[in-house]
């Protein structure tokens, strides 16, 4: 007896390991009403996949019977339909929380990945909770699942006496596929019982190697099908409201277009004929106290949603288009500026991608913006005048990736900016590789980069980097190193703080990939780096860090780590002048943080850390505190609390243009300070049904540095007192900002949104440490912005209005 089991555990093991499942699918010719009954004899005809294998935490283990899936797939000519069975033998206890598209929220879900190309190197995936909510997203092994990417596809989930059910069509409008007349796609299927955090596939994804999208298993049996046109348009409309102390409540109507056209079964334009961002979410703005500029999240969807191919060597910061003006106006005597766009318009954006059959990703992004000026008011006479502070631009981005043994790819990208008459272009062209060895073990990557900016004088510059990495087993590790020129400059339309420098780095790690007696999951890391200035050979960076991550069998989470700054830094951004710089003392720092299981009704997050500089009193003390509820389905709030404070840390404040040091230099001052911050956030969210949903965000920031003494920065790049310096240059920023809104998809891609924001903002050199009062005059001061809009969007497909013809 114990020879069979022996005998059949080694069989079962080869056949699940070892080769990838096959489903086959057929052609139907009757309606699929997509209501999760499940009931047209078209399901019957067709087999199902079956035998899921867990994927975590308990990798390689088969499904118990009484928790299996079964899974049916059918195709017609406009779309692929998908009929899962999922069995749960405590049925009462499936979780399923009402959420918003794309948060699966605390609930059960089925998913289905695709890749019409079976070249195992991107999935279109689909997911249903159940509670009937909808999720999808891009995914690739190396930018990770894309949730800004949205298509437009039915699905209906249904807990029945046994489990629950899905049933989903996915149109090929929302997929990509090669023109073969026979196809073959790569497909896997995806479950997790919420309550257990047991995640299932189909076809077994192994967690030793360092691949998700080459693990599908194969969809055959898809032939000779004649897809329709595939046109979409979205036409939306908008109606804002906006009142502040300084004037009358203001309306405000716009009406646009988007437009999505499938070149053909592989290719897709999708445009912005008339562009509306009214209703995206607001920025988190800090009190920025050094050399760079804050870097912001892309919230306007057309930049965000399926844009992974033009992410390749990470050359796009698409902030930049629409972003604010590249030139400050200039004053004379007696001039001031009364009005300076914060930001410029867009006129109209498009972009084109796809990829041919033979692995060729071509992707296109262009967009243009129209010309902004800044109005100079003389205070003397009275006059005003206009000054361009932004010419009309053009954006434009071009990918050229060539994919070939299922894993590895080599790009060509170029971003351009032109700006009309004499003010400055940029162009940025790189060399992108990803190389996997056939078995996924072992990875070399790296870019070449070369930039050409032509603004007073022509500029040109050159970025590279390569990385080494044994990418699978228990045991992992990576070696890379980098270097930039002092000219190389890409922030037309990517972003980049530093250059003229070159660096290397390393990891080691060890992770678990199975369950043990006291853990889900366990890893730690050993990470080093260092940095050195390209032209002096001093060590700008470094740092060690051992960290360690653990989830618990209860599906608790925790970790700690300590990082050491072993050697000075010579920092020469800080003192916002050429050649010079500042030496920052070595330090450390260590960290923790812990994660109860959300499954809980009341969970919370904690992470606190501390840092101590070799420098008296020298330190910084941190925590961010985030508890959450959920009430029932459909109710859940979260609070995050973050508090930090910087003991004497030493900043930049201000150049002496007419005041020199011995060595000849303007004096630059820094400021010996004390940095303190808070920060609340509250979210929440009320689900009527997984169409209908109320969500809160709510922010109140408050940052302020408050200087204790001056400070000179040597030639030597060390700082003495400086007596003399009367400029109050504290610092102190609060803001406050709220968005209650209400969403109804009312149809698929069809959606109705309204929104009430309210937001403000001071910065004062006066530091009025009563916390109340702070808050109290940014709800009731004349910056209190309100804005109420209402926003509705229809889809309409091209075949649809078509068929309608024909039938009248």
């Amino acid at each position: 007896m114990r020879f069979f089991l022996l005998i059949s555990g080694l069989l079962f093991t080869f056949f699940v390991y070892s080769q990838k499942k096959n489903l086959e699918t057929k052609f139907i010719t009757t309606p699929i009403v997509v209501d999760g009954k499940i009931n047209e004899q078209s399901w019957e005809q067709v087999a199902s996949a079956t035998d899921f294998v867990m994927f975590q935490p308990d990798n390689g283990k088969p499904v118990l019977p009484e928790r299996r899936t079964e899974v049916k797939v059918l195709y017609d000519n406009t779309a692929i339909y998908i009929a899962a069975k999922m069995y749960d033998n405590e049925p009462n206890k499936i979780l399923k929380e009402i959420s918003k598209r794309d948060d699966f929220g605390t609930a059960d879900f089925f998913g289905i990945f695709i890749n019409g190309y079976n070249d195992g190197q991107q999935n279109f995936q689909f997911f249903v909770n159940a509670a009937d909510g909808q999720a999808d997203c891009l995914a690739t092994d190396s930018n990770g699942e894309d949730y800004s990417w949205d298509a437009v596809w039915d699905s209906k989930a249904v807990i029945t006496d046994f489990g629950w059910v899905v049933e989903m069509r996915i149109p090929y409008a929302a997929l990509r596929f090669s023109p073969e007349k026979v196809q073959t796609w790569g497909v896997n299927f995806f479950r997790e019982i919420r309550r257990d955090r047991q995640k299932y596939s189909w076809n077994f994804i192994d967690s030793k190697l360092g691949t998700f999208t080459q693990q599908n298993g194969v969809l055959t049996g898809i032939a000779n099908i004649e897809t329709p046109t595939r046109l979409f348009f979205l036409p939306y409309s908008s109606f804002y409201l906006n009142a502040n102390d300084q004037q009358k409540t203001k309306g405000t109507l716009k009406g646009g277009l988007d437009l999505k056209y499938g070149i053909n079964d592989a290719f897709t334009l999708d445009a912005i004929l008339i562009p509306d961002f009214g209703q995206t979410k607001y920025d988190d703005v800090i009190l920025n106290l050094g050399p760079f500029e804050q870097q912001f999240n892309e919230n306007r969807p057309f930049f965000t949603e399926g844009t992974d191919l033009f992410s390749k060597g990470n050359l796009l910061y698409s902030r930049r288009i629409g972003g604010a003006p590249t030139n400050y106006p200039t004053t004379g005597t007696n001039e001031i500026i009364t009005d300076n766009p914060a930001s410029v318009n867009l006129i109209n954006a498009l972009k084109v991608s796809g990829r041919t059959k033979g692995g060729l990703g071509i992707g296109v992004l262009n967009a243009v913006t129209e010309k902004t000026t800044a109005t100079i008011t003389n205070t003397v006479t009275g006059d005003s005048r206009k000054e361009v502070v932004e010419p009309l631009a053009n954006y434009n981005v071009l990918v050229l990736d060539q994919r070939f043994r299922k894993n590895s790819s080599i790009a060509f990208v170029n971003t351009n900016v032109t700006r009309n008459g004499s003010f400055r272009d940029g162009n940025v062209s790189a060399l992108v590789w990803d190389l996997n060895t056939k078995a996924n073990t072992y990875n070399l990557s790296g870019d070449f980069k070369y930039s050409y900016v032509n603004e007073d004088k022509i500029k040109t510059g050159i970025a590279t980097q390569l990385n080494f990495a044994e990418t699978s087993g228990n045991y992992r590790y990576s070696l890379g190193a980098d270097m930039y020129t002092k000219d190389f400059d890409n922030n037309d339309l990517g972003i980049n703080f530093e250059t003229n420098y070159y660096s290397f780095y390393g990891n080691a790690n060890y992770r678990i990939l199975n369950p043990t007696k006291r853990f889900n999951g366990f890893r730690v890391n050993y990470n080093n780096f260092i940095q050195f200035n390209k032209e002096t050979g001093q060590v700008q960076g470094s740092n060690i860090n051992i960290n360690t991550n653990i989830e618990t069998l209860k599906n608790n989470s925790y970790g700690f780590g300590i990082n050491f700054n072993p050697f000075e830094r010579y920092d020469y951004y800080e003192p916002r002048q050429a050649g010079r710089f500042v030496i920052a003392p070595t330090s450390y720092s260590f960290w923790a943080y812990y994660s109860r299981n959300y499954n809980y009704k009341f969970a919370f997050d904690v992470n606190p850390e501390y840092s101590r500089a070799d420098e008296p009193g020298r330190d910084f003390i941190g925590i961010t505190l985030s508890p959450r509820y959920r009430f029932n389905d459909k109710l859940a709030m979260v609070y995050d609390f973050s508090y930090s404070r910087r003991n004497n840390n030493k900043g930049f404040i201000d150049v002496l243009g007419n005041v020199f040091d011995s060595a000849g230099n303007n004096v630059i001052l820094f400021a010996n300070r004390n940095v303190i911050t808070y920060a609340h956030i509250v979210s929440g969210k009320y689900s009527i049904n997984s169409q209908m949903n109320f969500n809160l965000s709510l922010r109140q920031y408050w940052s302020y540095a408050e200087n204790k003494n001056i400070l000179s920065l040597t030639d030597k790049g060390r700082l003495v007192d400086y007596l003399g310096y009367n400029q109050n240059k504290n610092s102190s920023f609060y803001s406050w900002n709220m968005d209650l809104s209400y969403s109804w998809w009312f149809a698929p891609g069809s959606q109705v949104s309204f929104l009430y924001r309210n937001s403000s903002a001071n910065f004062e050199r006066d530091i009025n440490k009563d916390y109340g009062d702070n808050i109290s005059r940014l709800l009731t001061n004349e910056k209190l912005q309100h804005t109420l809009s209402v926003s509705v969007r229809y889809f309409i497909d091209y075949n649809e209005i078509k068929n309608q013809f024909i039938k009248s």
